[in-house]
């Protein structure tokens, strides 16, 4: 252990990001200006004496990154650099670059960031996470708080964990300390290969770190480093988990697979000959078991590529041919987080989706799954109704509605205006949180997901 990490340090960089804030404001970094309970903010001062000279104000934060080739190119965290005006990164010998973000993909958090270096870089060697095991001793490597080329050790505790930051959660748990700072750093394996991008914590808990698997973000380096963004593929559809409800209604013998609630009209899904109720089973000779199955596959799918899809429709062995497309950033499901007031959740609907449901206005939120129980079951909502108000007032985007939730009504109950095709309706419901909420200990349910 003590001969990796001496290998493998040098091959760790610490990353620093400045970001310039420029304003008015009597305030420094935070927090309220000198006299604003006495005057009421920097109105006070402007009517008397005009607007207050621009100031700059410098963020700063830390993260951390991994050499994974010679001539500089860096691993990281997106989170990490996105929003940074300048990137240095200091090398354990304690010599610093100026760095550049060659590609990023919020959708995974991974940045790929390149320093001039004046030599070759020790660089690390990737390894493959999907032959991980549960159990398995890892370590990391990292800057927490600060704290230069920190070791911390431990075990993969599980995979696959989702935590809800993004459409392509798929991480791996480890109870090797990781600490702000450790972010975009690697956990190695025994072997010292990186298995892992450390990239979240547990707020609240102790000893619980999420890291990107590695194969995700191998997957997507071309991208990053040739056109700096990553393509993806879409078929157009919308497909959700098989719950033994459904299995059951629909005499299916499991679970498995990914049922189709909704197919875009003109897209790849469509022209492919695929209908709401079908069951994906197999994309390519791969099993689908799960919506997340279908995601991360479809996801991995060169544009303009011919796949051949298995599903059932009926109960019935179907096969169907589709020509792969490009998924586009507007056209997926903004996942904003959303009080579960109301028992449902809610995608906010896009121009380009407004036009696949042949709506004439882009403005309100669609209702892509409801909560057994809750009171939008209650009161008979359904997937695909629109909520256009909630008591009285315009609900345009995901926003809207969190922010309309957040306040508490006067009488205890919401008045939604609903549109359900060409038919407008008002309903009220009861706010679940007076009677409390039987799934408030429950493990999140996953999302309808468009693919």
């Amino acid at each position: 252990m003590a001969d990796l990490t001496e290998k493998l340090g040098p091959s760790v960089v610490n990353i620093s990001t400045t970001k310039v804030i420029k304003g008015r404001s009597g305030r420094g970094s935070g927090g309220e200006a000198p006299f604003d309970r006495f005057f009421g903010n920097d109105e006070f001062f402007r009517r008397f004496f005009g607007d207050l000279p621009e100031r700059e104000l410098k963020q700063r934060s830390l993260g951390s990154g991994f050499i994974i080739s010679s001539d500089g190119y860096i691993f990281t965290n997106n989170h990490v650099v996105e929003k940074a005006d300048k990137i240095r990164v200091k090398l354990s010998s304690g010599k610093e670059y100026d760095a550049e973000i060659k590609g990023k993909d919020p959708n995974t958090d991974i940045a790929l960031i390149k320093i001039k270096a004046d030599k070759p870089l020790p660089i690390v060697t990737l390894g493959n996470s999907d032959q991980l095991r549960v159990g398995e001793w890892v370590f990391a490597i990292g800057n927490p708080f600060g704290l230069d080329h920190t070791v911390t050790t431990g075990i993969i505790s599980a995979k696959g964990r989702m935590i809800g930051s993004g459409p392509y959660d798929n991480f791996l748990q480890t109870d090797a300390s990781i600490n702000p700072g450790n972010s975009g750093g690697p956990l190695f394996n025994m072997s010292g290969e990186v298995v892992g991008i450390n990239t979240a914590i547990v707020a609240h808990g102790q000893g619980i770190g999420f890291a990107i698997p590695i194969n995700m973000a191998r997957e997507i380096l071309d991208d990053l480093k040739f056109r700096g963004k990553v393509t993806r593929g879409w078929l157009g559809i919308t497909v959700q988990d098989i719950t033994e409800e459904i299995a059951a209604n629909m005499k299916l013998k499991n679970q498995q697979g990914a049922l189709v609630s909704q197919v875009l009209e003109g897209e790849p899904g469509d022209r492919a000959g695929l209908k709401s109720g079908d069951i994906i089973t197999r994309i390519d000779g791969k099993d689908i078991d799960s919506t997340r199955d279908l995601l991360n596959t479809v996801a991995g799918l060169k544009v303009g590529r011919t796949v051949q899809l298995q599903a059932l429709r009926d109960g019935k062995e179907m096969n169907f041919s589709a020509i792969v497309g490009e998924r586009k950033d507007t056209l997926q499901a903004s996942r904003e987080a959303v009080p579960d007031t109301l028992g449902m959740t809610v995608q906010e609907i896009t121009p380009e989706l407004a036009r696949h449901l042949k709506r004439r206005t882009p403005g309100g939120v669609m209702i892509t799954k409801i909560r057994p129980g809750s009171p939008a079951d209650e009161a008979g909502l359904q997937v695909q109704d629109i909520i256009l108000s909630i008591n009285r007032k315009p609900i345009r985007t995901l926003k809207d509605y969190s922010n309309a939730l957040a306040r508490k009504p006067e009488n205890s109950s919401w008045l939604l205006l609903i549109q359900r095709g060409r038919t407008s309706f008002f309903v009220t419901l009861e706010n679940a949180e007076e009677n409390g909420n039987p799934d408030q200990n429950s493990e999140p349910e996953q999302d309808e997901d468009l693919q």
